[in-house]
């Protein structure tokens, strides 16, 4: 047996997992009903993957625009990386999102319909790579807040019951 058979036959070893939750918008799903979901990637900076890896992002503020046939990121917050020397990236700089030309057309009738919006739900990494979850939502007015935090109060007093009801073994 030479070795590249032996390199075949053996099993690939296992590697530590990559997808990694870098920022949550959880506002963006009680300010907005989110209709559609689409999943783009993000060109960073190396000093911007290194803070966003670091936990230092906020998407709060963040929404998507298309301009000239592309989609940017406007808004998001990605703190300077600490240890950069002289090269650093500028905390709200626009941010180009990799999408292709339908996903783009989507996007720009989406947000282009009276009310709707396009905002960023979840920055994570896939397979290594940078990627953002946006949504394409709805204005909720105070009436549909006040409405889901009501439903949501229920669900959480009616687990409670069921877990105060319910006997240990």
């Amino acid at each position: 047996m030479d070795v590249r058979e032996r390199a075949r036959s053996t099993p690939p070893t296992e590697k530590r997992p990559r997808d990694v939750e870098l920022a949550e918008n959880r506002r963006a799903r009680f300010d907005y009903a989110i209709e559609e979901t689409i999943e783009a990637g993000i060109a960073l900076t190396g000093t911007e993957i290194k803070s966003l890896r670091a936990g230092h992002a906020n998407l709060r503020e963040g929404y998507v625009r298309v301009e000239k046939g592309e989609a940017w990121l406007r808004g998001v917050h990605i703190s300077p990386w600490t240890h950069a020397g002289y090269t650093t990236h500028e905390p709200l700089r626009p941010r180009k999102l990799l999408l292709h030309k339908p996903e783009i057309a989507f996007l720009e009738r989406g947000a282009a319909a009276k009310g709707y919006t396009v905002v960023p739900l979840r920055m994570y990494t896939k397979q290594g790579r940078a990627k953002i979850l946006l949504g394409l939502g709805r204005g909720k007015r105070r009436y549909e807040k006040r409405q889901s935090i009501r439903e949501r109060e229920a669900t959480r007093e009616m687990d409670a019951a069921v877990r105060q009801r319910a006997p240990r073994t």
